[in-house]
């Protein structure tokens, strides 16, 4: 098959060498940056000094954590801070005209935080999933996908095609808010979710436990069915607008791209894994009956 030139074997052997196991004024203030403080209005919050503290400590999944400007340095923000950073939970200082638009009208003592749908597992954990079903591994990536709807799409879609996971990046994309879980028709709750801080380093734990990393390119020189989606893979869905991050497609072993036929010249991107998803599912069905 013409993709098996791709893969060089230099590359494939020094993977495998490399393998590890595992304030109110009336003056006009600027809006806030909400692509920076990745809220969505459906998301459950809690807020308040004790309340959230208690939360962090009782094991409550978060998408994030905001905190008023000036905070650091006070025993709340150092207790804070480290309970975070012990659960993952990424902290964003923000202005109060922020925590005041998130929290609404109530007295939130300049903290808040939103409460993740689902509980969130490690990069780990799904590649774990594929090797205890003794399966090729199968998954999905986002690189910031904003939209909570096509996160929802994305979801369960790889649910719908028994891929092992969904790893989504902590910043830069959409969380599993409920609106989310909506979007995935419930998919979102049998369907195992990573968070990881940096995406192109999943995808090298990926590629280390022998994952072909696959990207979406309007530029890529092969169609998706003219490539080999079988095997250990894992693929990765860019931005709805700009695509792939730069340094994140350098990761990719191979891009590939769906034909466009009319006038438009891109799909949304819940539909464009959707399609690239079933030719793998084709493939890999196929392979199993050979």
């Amino acid at each position: 098959m013409p993709f098996e030139e791709r893969r060089s074997k230099d590359k494939f052997e020094k993977r495998q060498n490399g393998f590890q196991p595992k304030v109110k004024t009336d003056e006009k203030r600027p809006e806030p940056d909400m692509d920076q403080i990745g809220t969505d209005s459906t998301e459950d919050i809690i807020y308040g000094r004790r309340p959230l503290i208690e939360a962090l400590k009782g094991g409550r999944s978060f998408n994030k954590v905001l905190i008023a400007k000036g905070s650091r340095g006070s025993s709340f923000a150092s207790e804070l801070m480290e309970l975070s950073k012990a659960k993952r939970v990424p902290v964003q200082e923000v202005d109060r005209i922020a925590l005041d638009r998130a929290a609404g009208d109530v007295n939130h003592q300049g903290v808040v935080g939103y409460v993740a749908a689902i509980s969130y597992v490690e990069v780990q954990d799904v590649i774990d999933l594929a090797r205890s079903r003794k399966e090729d591994i199968f998954v999905v990536l986002t690189d910031g996908i904003m939209d909570p709807q096509n996160l929802g799409s994305i979801i369960r879609t790889a649910n719908a095609c028994g891929a092992h996971g969904v790893i989504v990046p902590m910043r830069r994309g959409a969380q599993v808010s409920s609106a989310v879980v909506r979007a995935s028709a419930g998919a979102a709750e049998h369907t195992l979710i990573a968070r990881t801080s940096n995406i192109s380093q999943a995808i090298e734990v990926l590629k280390k436990e022998g994952a072909w990393v696959v990207g979406t390119s309007l530029e890529a020189e092969k169609y998706h069915y003219e490539s080999d989606l079988t095997g250990n893979i894992a693929f990765v869905i860019g931005n709805e607008g700009r695509g792939l991050s730069r340094l994140v497609e350098e990761r990719c072993d191979f891009t590939v791209k769906i034909p466009m036929r009319g006038e438009m010249g891109s799909l949304n991107a819940g539909v464009a894994w959707g399609v690239i998803a079933y030719e793998a599912l084709r493939q890999r069905v196929k392979k199993a009956h050979m």
